[in-house]
């Protein structure tokens, strides 16, 4: 996709970004949540849609990429301000995801990547099911449904991409953890939440797949 191209998905992209943080202030519904400044989001929300389009090119999957990342950046912000991933929010980027790519595929006649993304939808819903029931485990059922839903598009990009979704979100977190750690910002016992490493590993695995 050429520089000119990718100019009108930046402007959609920063577009989205200044609509996220009110979204994501409808949910923010505990008393006093953490606040996240919501001036980022413009620029984040630009690089992230630029990213997509310049992975993706001529995909005729990218408009769904597009509308589930767009969903993500309001749930990554409400996750940040009160460690919440909503039913409401999470099950609109599902039914984006899996009617979106149902449509592609049957307008291009390419099922077996519709398949693909069932499949990865499955696996990464199940391997984060055993992941939250393990002892001490600090993962929320939250975060078990939105990576069953990230797994759509992941799998329907292949097993590589899907794969690397799969690690790059524990990857990224505990980073984040151990720097938190060193700088003393954060306790041992204190929840963090795993909603935007899953968002940012997805949209990692989709980048450098």
């Amino acid at each position: 996709m050429s520089a000119a191209t990718l100019v009108p998905v930046a402007l959609l992209g920063a577009l989205v970004g200044v609509v996220v943080p009110l979204v994501a202030r409808r949910f923010t519904t505990v008393p006093s949540p953490r606040r996240v400044s919501g001036w980022l989001s413009p620029p984040l929300a630009a690089a992230v849609f630029v990213g997509l389009a310049a992975a993706l090119g001529d995909d005729p999957a990218l408009p769904v990429f597009l509308a589930v990342a767009a969903v993500g950046l309001v749930l990554a912000l409400v996750d940040l301000a009160c460690l919440r991933l909503p039913d409401a929010l999470v099950l609109t980027a599902g039914a984006l995801a899996l009617g979106g790519l149902t449509s592609v595929a049957l307008l291009t006649d390419t099922s077996g990547r519709l398949v693909g993304a069932l499949a990865g939808a499955a696996v990464a819903g199940a391997a984060h099911v055993l992941l939250a029931v393990l002892p001490g485990s600090r993962l929320g059922f939250g975060d078990v449904k939105l990576a069953g839903v990230l797994g759509l598009p992941l799998g329907w990009l292949g097993r590589d991409a899907l794969l690397a979704g799969l690690f790059l979100p524990h990857l990224l977190h505990g980073a984040v953890v151990l720097g938190l750690l060193a700088a003393r910002r954060v306790r041992r016992g204190t929840l963090l939440p795993f909603g935007p490493a899953l968002l940012a590993g997805a949209w990692l695995a989709t980048v450098v797949r």
